[in-house]
């Protein structure tokens, strides 16, 4: 990943990455029923099990679904556990196939542990210790994916002004890669590159660095014998972007290798205003839908329609799933939408898991369970969602009655529950087309005595899949208080009062854009944290520190129930006063 503003990913969970928008990476109507066997087969045996892969590339890159990355692990930088993650065991691998894996992509980088000039000697532990995991999911049947990771971004990217020692380094890389794991069975697939991309270049030239690598790479693979003969080679389009005419400059060098064992990939993190809460995106809206479903069409109808098949090797978000940074129940919508796309679209999908987002490390149990439920019920149908997941109810006085818009997804409604208690119909809800409202003798019940925060939890219960939940929430309006910090931080005592925080638009006295993003007012909204629980909202250094000295800010404070805070910020120096309105 890069810093690009349409793909910028927080550095310690994956470092750089660039314009990542979209998929890759097989059939997956039959991706979903797990099945997709074609004959003949090559029949891999390892000391554990049996892997079968079909000699039919769109038949076999379909029973790699579903798929996982074991992410900031071997391609952190310098060795394996820098970027925090444990030491990888057999027992990763065997919790990975238990959840229900079929394949676990490997990101590798070598650099660190490979001479910086020729003859470019990758280091024989380093080479040792990932074979030696690379066979440990194998032994397990997996499929399993290697590539060059973050070498992309590192030193490949400075093609355009060191061209010939680039061009040799990376076909040294593979050479002895290749060279080290071409007897491991074709269920062991080779990636040329991760998002590539190329500093000071055009697009011209973009395309035609990417085309001499990955020209460079299929030569090498195919010349060094073994099972490199017919394995299964994986392409990026440029940035792993979906653009079309970086998927047509792929399609282009995919043709010129008159080769039926080639993967396309891609990489998908969403409408970017989405991914991080920038520029008052904090819903999964139309536009961020749009730029999924339009995205996976275009990777569909410029390969899987034309039998080539597609790994769409990393998905997720550009911000931790429940850092809060996206609200939950938006971002359950997100990957909803993203794993039903990939299916019907044809794509094996393997979601980023950079460190303990998704499985717990240490016990390869998911993190949250209705993430479970959600990403694996995903794998065969859909679930139906709502236009919110919150009710908010005021603290004191009247409750009205509450409409919220489903979305069934396919699905029919059927009821809504407390618990194990079924609401009664029109005397707790009512149900209008796509329309639910609760009623205010059903609000006024469950809120009880409206103590601020979750009165209630409800779930809107539909024919198949998984129950949404529906929060009731007593609130009051927040209030924040004068605070001094320095540029490193602010800390703001706050009293939520039961409700959320939604966005914070930052303004100086002109109107204009204050914050590190100078083409929105909204910043992205890593830059803030509340902590619910010690009432407190921290304004971050970044943000701090891109502010203009002496000039004051307003920063208007968005909540979930509609509620809103206008507060103010002055540096000076290393020095921040926070006054309230």
């Amino acid at each position: 990943m890069n810093d690009a503003q349409q793909t910028a990913r927080p550095r310690n969970r994956r470092l750089h990455r660039t314009a990542a928008l979209v998929v890759a990476l097989a059939t997956a109507g039959s991706l979903a029923c797990g099945t997709a066997v074609a004959a003949p087969a090559d029949r891999a045996r390892t000391r554990d099990r049996a892997v079968t892969v079909p000699q039919d590339p769109m038949a076999a890159v379909a029973a790699m679904q579903p798929s996982w990355n074991l992410g900031n692990t071997f391609d952190a930088i310098p060795d394996e556990t820098s970027w925090g993650n444990p030491l990888t065991t057999k027992a990763t691998f065997d919790g990975l196939k238990a959840q229900g894996f079929r394949s676990v992509r490997i990101p590798v980088t070598w650099y660190p542990h490979q001479s910086a000039t020729a003859p470019y000697t990758i280091d024989p532990v380093w080479m040792k210790r990932v074979k030696q995991v690379v066979d440990w999911a194998l032994q397990d049947g997996l499929y399993v994916e290697i590539n060059v990771h973050h070498d992309s971004w590192q030193w490949i990217a400075n093609m355009s002004t060191d061209h010939d020692n680039v061009l040799a380094r990376f076909n040294s890389t593979w050479q002895q890669i290749a060279t080290a794991f071409r007897d491991e069975p074709r269920a062991l697939l080779m990636e040329s590159i991760n998002e590539p991309q190329f500093n000071n270049a055009t697009d011209a030239q973009k395309t035609q660095y990417l085309r001499e690598l990955n020209t460079s790479f299929h030569t090498i693979i195919r010349n060094s014998g073994g099972q490199n003969k017919d394995r299964l080679l994986v392409l990026p389009s440029e940035e792993t972007n979906n653009a079309q005419h970086w998927l047509d400059d792929l399609s282009t060098t995919m043709n010129s290798l008159h080769d039926r064992n080639l993967v396309a990939t891609v990489h998908y993190y969403s409408w970017y205003p989405f991914s991080v809460n920038i520029a008052n995106g904090p819903t999964y809206d139309a536009t961020a839908q749009a730029d999924l479903q339009d995205g996976f069409a275009r990777v569909h109808n410029t390969f899987v329609a034309k039998g080539i098949p597609v790994y769409l090797g990393e998905y997720g978000l550009l911000t931790s799933p429940y850092s809060g940074v996206v609200e939950r129940g938006e971002m359950l919508k997100y990957f909803e939408h993203v794993n039903y796309e990939a299916r019907g679209n044809g794509m094996t999908s393997a979601v980023w898991d950079a460190a303990n987002d998704f499985l717990n490390r240490s016990t390869m149990q998911w993190m949250v369970p209705e993430m479970k439920a959600l990403i694996q019920t995903s794998w065969r149908t859909r679930s139906g969602t709502a236009s919110t997941d919150n009710v908010f109810v005021p603290k004191s006085g009247s409750i009205a009655a509450q409409t919220i818009t489903l979305n069934p997804n396919g699905q029919s409604f059927t009821g809504v529950w407390q618990g194990d208690t079924p609401l009664t119909p029109y005397r707790d809800y009512t149900v209008n087309g796509n329309q639910l409202t609760l009623t205010a003798e059903a609000l006024t019940r469950l809120a009880g005595n409206r103590a601020a925060g979750i009165n209630a939890t409800l779930e809107v219960r539909y024919s198949d899949g998984v129950p949404w939940k529906l929060f009731v929430r007593s609130y009051d309006k927040p209030a924040m208080a004068d605070a001094t910090g320095t540029a490193d931080g602010l800390t703001i005592p706050t009293q939520f009062n039961g409700d959320l925080m939604a966005n914070v638009e930052s303004t100086y006295a002109d109107g204009t854009a204050a914050g590190p993003a100078s083409w929105t007012t909204f910043q992205s909204f890593a830059n803030y944290g509340p902590d619910y629980s010690a009432n407190t909202t921290t304004v971050k250094a970044d943000f701090l520190k891109s502010l203009k000295d002496d000039a004051p800010v307003t920063l208007t404070f968005h909540f979930w129930s509609g509620a809103t805070v206008t507060y103010h910020v002055t540096k000076s120096g290393t020095t921040v006063t926070g006054t309230a309105s």
